[in-house]
């Protein structure tokens, strides 16, 4: 099974999430305060999550019951592709729009209509790719 989202993957993702300002700074603006699951398409419970408290990730690791506010999913080979090639908006829309990448808990139309949030959720996945470029060198 992948690597990603294990305790240690979610460590570096939280690093990397408080070094982009694109990210940490921008939903700091908002007072974003969220606990996100990330796992894949079809099991039970995501296999990791990041908790991120005014904009900046303050907890990471494996999932272990944690009540989430979002629940993202997709297939390994999916997380992957968009670790390698971060999406833009009409990627992540049509991912949403096929079902590749799944809300199990959000919501994803009305993250994505603000930009004060979508523009930071596209940034993750560039974030996620800094991550996994590191995990590969």
């Amino acid at each position: 099974m992948s690597d990603l989202f294990t305790s240690d993957w979610m460590a570096a993702f939280q690093a990397a999430w408080n070094n982009e300002p694109e990210l940490a700074d921008e939903l700091a603006k908002i007072g974003f305060n969220s606990v996100i699951g990330y796992g894949f398409d079809g099991e039970a419970n995501p296999a990791g999550f990041l908790k991120v408290e005014n904009g900046k990730a303050v907890a990471a690791g494996s999932y272990n019951g944690e009540e989430l506010n979002w629940d993202l999913r997709a297939s390994e080979a999916d997380w992957k592709k968009w670790m390698v090639k971060p999406p833009g908006m009409m990627a992540l829309g049509m991912a949403y729009t096929t079902r590749k990448l799944k809300f199990n808990k959000g919501d994803y139309s009305a993250m994505i209509k603000d930009p004060r949030m979508a523009g930071p959720f596209i940034k993750s996945f560039a974030v996620m790719g800094q991550v996994k470029a590191a995990e590969l060198a």
